[in-house]
């Protein structure tokens, strides 16, 4: 046997690599996290229980949203080898702009209810990184404070029809005059879903101090210190309103939407239409006979009727029966940049996310959701070069299959 000897300080010196101790807290979290259920992790230790489980919920016995994360896990990519992948090109081309990766943040509620940065630092990463962010109708900032906060941003707005026309024109007036160029109508609201981890928080908009959120509070003194501290958290665009998620719903939604509000809405908007909550074939074909721009394939994340369609398997016989020319769009279960270049294999123009960067809006503001992008691009550029394909343009269904 070789002879032993203890090394020496001066050796054992070089194989050691002590990290400096960093004092900031939100800096820790995010750099140790390397996807986004690491966001979701921090998400829970750092945001009280009821504002964590409105965004990590969903309707009834949450059936819808666990089928949509399973249809991606059952995902199979055909790699082709030998391929030259040293430059990849992520980038694509939504409505004439280019795009740095096939992704779009969603349009999500309450938003500075996860943080004080709020839409503000959503819109602020995704200028950024060059990607379309769309404001909620139900955000907690106003369409013209978002427009003068990033004037540079790829800025877009959802809209919830009301029941109250007068006040929907109102707000696409409003919405014009601040610039904005796509509408994202959202349709599958006719009342709001059972939320049941919602009803047993008693989350409310303003959040109420119950006995129970007091308690709460005691775990999270920095999340209570920072709303206390800065302005009520109000729904921006429909001030007066208040109450529960299915409150909100039902004062605000119109259960008696048709096809004939969207082609009314194609008559009074100008630019790009997109509506989101389609979940078939046909109603998909529908509203691009009407004229809109494309659809967004979105069973709202699982939020409203339980045990809806999967999105992602209807995905392909969408794209095939609407041909090239409209815009698709999906969301529902997208947690990771491979569920992005999934839905691009199966006939989607971009993917969409909403509790991807709320987990990390929680975990760190603005600076997490800078974490939850940087994470979703840096796993969809490594799942796009190992699949050996060097830019999005390449990304197709010879590529893409559901495992059997």
């Amino acid at each position: 046997m070789d002879d032993r000897q203890l090394p020496k300080w001066s050796e054992l010196r070089e194989l050691l690599q002590f990290r400096p101790l960093d004092l900031d807290p939100v800096r820790r979290r995010l750099a140790r996290s390397f996807t986004i259920s690491d966001l979701r992790d921090s998400a829970r230790k750092t945001t009280p229980k009821s504002v964590f489980n409105y965004t990590d919920g969903a309707a009834e016995d949450e059936v819808t949203l666990a089928r949509c994360r399973q249809a991606y896990r059952d995902v199979e990519f055909i790699p082709s080898v030998l391929r030259d992948v040293s430059d990849p090109d992520p980038s694509t081309e939504l409505f004439g702009r280019r795009v740095d990766f096939p992704l779009v943040l969603a349009p999500t509620g309450y938003s500075r209810m996860m943080h004080n940065d709020g839409e503000k630092g959503v819109a602020r990463v995704a200028a950024r990184h060059n990607l379309p962010y769309t404001l909620s109708t139900v955000g907690t900032t106003t369409v013209e404070d978002l427009a003068q906060a990033v004037p540079e941003g790829n800025n877009w707005f959802q809209l919830y029809i009301a029941k109250d026309r007068n006040n929907t024109e109102g707000l696409i007036r409003r919405v014009l005059d601040s610039g904005y160029e796509v509408l994202m109508v959202t349709v599958d609201t006719q009342v709001g879903g059972a939320r049941v981890r919602e009803l047993r928080d008693g989350l409310t908009i303003p959040p109420s101090l119950s006995a129970k959120t007091f308690a709460d509070m005691a775990l999270h003194p920095s999340w209570w210190f920072d709303k206390l501290t800065t302005p009520p958290i109000e729904f921006a665009s429909l001030r007066g309103f208040g109450g529960t998620s299915a409150d909100v719903a039902d004062q605000i939604f119109d259960p008696g939407l048709t096809f004939d509000d969207i082609a009314w809405l194609r008559e009074v908007w100008p630019h790009r239409l997109l509506v989101k909550g389609i979940q078939n074939v046909a109603d998909a074909e529908r509203v691009v006979g009407l004229g809109c721009d494309g659809v967004v394939l979105s069973n709202h994340g699982g939020r409203q009727l339980d045990r809806s369609p999967t999105v992602l398997r209807i995905l392909p016989e969408v794209r095939e029966r609407l041909g090239d020319g409209p815009t698709i769009l999906i969301d529902s279960g997208v947690m990771s940049g491979s569920d992005v270049l999934a839905a691009v294999g199966l006939g989607a123009d971009a993917a969409m996310v909403g509790r991807a960067y709320l987990y990390g809006l929680m975990a760190g503001g603005e600076r997490g959701v800078e974490r939850a992008v940087e994470i979703l691009r840096g796993q969809y550029v490594r799942s796009m070069q190992l699949l050996g394909v060097k830019s999005t343009e390449g990304v197709s269904r010879d590529h893409v299959a559901f495992a059997r």
